[in-house]
């Protein structure tokens, strides 16, 4: 997959996305590459056994030998190194000059591409070899040692930028003509563990319901379809529209963030709450799970900056204004490794 209609990256500003199998992880590099305004190529990982290590070194032990060859594949496919006229042609791998990771696991990828000659941009803590990447994207709420090539921000970076939300405002006309407020409900569910109470899942909608007109909710793979199944039958003959995870047709879920008046995350999914942040809407966090320091941690820096409140206090909300941190950090990216 190559970003920006399909171009490639020559020259200079030959820039590489190692996207890992896990959308969450593979989203936080690609929504600093989405917002570079620079052509790039989506480098599909796939993990071997030895990924599950905390491999301390660069290399690509971690790689199945698929991802392996896809990953030289893709050097080779640059313009090919000649030497002096009249002698054979040869070919020459052509590394990425950067290269935006995320993850732990796709972190010795980046450290051996760093030793061809890439520069690397790297979402979440890498585990070992932290000075070999040229920046770091850490959340606030890992609460991460200063160091010169560290940035925090709040929450994670990820894919919903301000034209995405407007395209898909516009996009659903159905959905603005519903009743407000339109309150969207993003269901999570267990960080690990066999999906969200049910229970759990109805007492949200039973706190939003009173002050919602309309109520767009969606569910997500660890919501579980006993939770889906209760969210449905508590939201029988309620104005909106209920997404269920792995239903037909179109997602809806950027639509759902764009026309909410309000947004109410459960606290599991650090994706989902980092996103709300880029609307306009206040944003309620319902519940955080309790063997999961990182989510209170997340959960406790978006309401210390005026980002988000519990759900216990909806409808009432201070105003806030959008948060985008993924516009932030290609901005710099931008000015610190492609010359502004």
């Amino acid at each position: 997959m190559r970003g920006k209609g399909g171009a490639g990256v020559s020259g200079e500003e030959r820039i590489w996305v190692l996207a890992d199998p896990r959308a969450g992880t593979a989203a936080q590099a690609l929504g600093i590459a989405e917002r570079l305004d620079r052509p790039f190529r989506t480098i599909h990982l796939e993990w071997g056994l030895l990924a599950r290590l905390p491999l301390p070194w660069p290399g690509l032990a971690g790689l199945t030998r698929t991802s392996r060859e896809g990953l030289w594949r893709a050097a080779l496919e640059g313009p090919w190194s000649r030497v002096p006229p009249g002698t054979i042609p040869r070919i020459v791998p052509e590394w990425p000059s950067l290269v935006i990771g995320a993850g732990r696991r796709s972190a010795p990828v980046s450290r051996w591409l760093r030793r061809k000659g890439a520069r690397t941009v790297h979402c979440m803590r890498p585990g070992a070899g932290a000075g070999d990447f040229d920046l770091l994207v850490i959340g606030r709420h890992d609460r991460a040692a200063p160091a010169p090539n560290i940035l925090t921000v709040l929450g994670a970076t990820h894919r919903i930028s301000p034209a995405v939300l407007e395209a898909a405002r516009v996009s659903r006309p159905d959905l603005a003509a519903l009743p407000r407020p339109r309150v969207a409900v993003l269901l999570g569910g267990a960080v690990r563990g066999e999906g969200m109470d049910p229970a759990e899942a109805t007492a949200i909608i039973d706190r939003v319901l009173p002050g919602a007109g309309s109520v767009l909710a969606t569910t997500s793979r660890r919501t579980g379809v006993a939770a889906g199944r209760a969210v449905a039958a508590r939201l029988s003959g309620v104005p909106g529209l209920l997404h269920r995870w792995g239903g037909e047709g179109p997602n809806p879920y950027a639509a759902f963030l764009a026309l909410a008046d309000a947004v109410v995350v459960t606290g599991d999914s650090v994706s989902m709450l980092s996103e709300a942040l880029t609307t306009a809407a206040p944003v309620f966090i319902a519940g955080t799970p309790p063997d999961a320091p990182r989510h209170r941690a997340l959960r406790d820096s978006l309401i210390a900056a005026g980002q988000a409140v519990p759900l216990e206090s909806f409808p009432e909300s201070p105003p806030r204004a959008p948060l985008d941190e993924s516009g932030r950090v290609a901005a710099i990216v931008r000015d610190r490794f492609l010359g502004g």
